[in-house]
């Protein structure tokens, strides 16, 4: 499960080793994005060699494509993807409300009676959709129609329309359970209701009742259906299920969630609803206020940050785990992450302040310029090709560039992390 090996001196960071049915992975670590079965410009052999423990991949995302059917021909996405590594998948719930917002559609809700007094609600077997969460929000129901929304949401679920083609789709907690055990996840996440920023505390209320209605339900379907831990065909026999935090920046709402999911026996706990619009100072409050409420010897899991200066401040809080974007969008744009440390030949960067810079390869300063990005990199792009080379893979339009680049990131953030657990071992973070 999860083991603390090291507690910081000089602040909450701490060490540990969290054990998966596909093996096990030291904390602190960051989880590269490979949301439909594929981190975006490289293959599966790339994360091997780079070193990756884990990826994240999304429930909603393989649910509509491939689909189930043709995850179950395969034997689960381990074996479809080509990766014997552990694999996170969150639930999709994140995915199915953005995407809805995306098309400036609605999320049906809520009845006025749950607004004032969310435990009510327990009761209920749906919502009356004549009040939504958009209008929760201040937002005119002229602009946008309960009736021809992508999303819907009551107590059962969440009922969306697919972006590919849209059919009907009803996502329960039980549902995306069942969807990540046929993924064959390592690490599941429960249907969570993620409030949108900025938004009004009625509704980051309602959202909040909903999480936590879900998440009860989504244990009790996991601790029925789990495999018995003499299934060596899926290893599923130990998965893992989180638990996720929400409350929007309300530090009651956040320390109610956090309590009451914490009384609950998930084996994790994820802090979600972050890194969605609000400012760092505002993030970093909430998780001085979250993580004190959560259980030491349980890991937990900031969702979706982020920026390594948010990575490193949220360790230094207690965080273990991490996922984001970042790295491989901003290596796509041509936007490179190198430690300021260049000098340096030890394995740990000095990770105090600005340690590092984000340099834009398309700048016309790097069209002749023959040294590798990071002499002391050790990714294919740098032990292998110049700058200039990068630079004019960029400008000729060339998929090659999208490879190297997304590799030298990649490596960046796992060096990193790398750094961030040296530090902790020895009282430096």
């Amino acid at each position: 499960m999860f083991k603390l090996s090291k507690q910081s001196k000089k602040s909450s960071a701490r060490f540990g080793i969290l054990t998966t049915p596909h093996g096990e992975i030291e904390t602190p670590f960051f989880m590269p994005i490979a949301t439909k079965g594929s981190v975006k410009a490289l293959a599966t052999e790339d994360l091997k060699n780079l070193g990756a423990d884990i990826v994240l991949a999304n429930t909603y995302h393989l649910y509509l494509q491939p689909g189930l059917e043709v995850l179950k021909k395969f034997g689960g996405l381990h074996k479809f993807m080509g990766w014997n590594g552990p694999i996170l998948t969150d639930s999709g719930g994140y995915q199915v409300f953005s995407l809805g917002n995306k098309f400036n559609q609605s999320r049906s809700t809520v009845i006025p009676d749950l607004i004032g007094n969310p435990e009510k609600s327990k009761s209920k077997k749906e919502l009356d959709p004549r009040v939504s969460l958009a209008e929760l929000n201040s937002r005119s129901p002229e602009d946008d129609s309960v009736l021809n929304s992508l999303v819907k949401i009551n107590h059962n679920g969440v009922e969306f329309r697919s972006f590919l083609d849209g059919s009907k789709h009803l996502f329960t907690p039980e549902k995306v359970q069942k969807i990540q055990d046929i993924i064959g996840s390592d690490i599941k996440m429960v249907l969570d209701v993620c409030s949108p920023h900025p938004c009004s505390k009625k509704q980051a209320e309602v959202d909040l009742m909903l999480t936590h209605e879900w998440a009860q339900r989504a244990l009790e379907y996991h601790k029925k259906h789990r495999p018995r831990k003499n299934n060596r065909a899926t290893k599923q026999g130990n998965n893992l299920l989180f638990g996720i935090v929400q409350g929007s920046t309300y530090k009651d709402l956040r320390i109610k969630s956090a309590k009451f999911l914490s009384a609950l026996d998930f084996d994790g706990l994820a802090i979600g609803g972050l890194a969605v619009g609000e400012e760092n100072k505002k993030m970093y409050q909430v998780l001085d206020y979250t993580i004190p409420e959560l259980p030491a010897d349980k890991p937990r899991y900031l969702m979706g940050v982020g920026k390594p200066e948010n990575i490193i401040e949220a360790v230094k809080r207690g965080v273990d785990m991490f996922d984001c974007v970042i790295p491989t969008r901003e290596a796509r744009h041509g936007r490179l992450y190198i430690f300021k440390n260049q000098n340096s030949t030890s394995k740990t960067q000095k990770l105090r302040g600005n340690f590092y810079n984000v340099i834009n390869i398309l700048n016309s300063k790097y069209k002749k310029y023959p040294q590798p990005l990071d002499k002391n990199c050790a990714c294919e792009l740098c032990q292998n090709y110049s700058a200039g080379y990068l630079h004019h893979l960029f400008k000729a339009s060339e998929p090659l560039a999208l490879r190297l680049a997304t590799l030298h990131n990649v490596n960046f953030y796992l060096k990193m992390m790398k750094s961030i657990r040296n530090n902790i071992k020895t009282n430096r973070l």
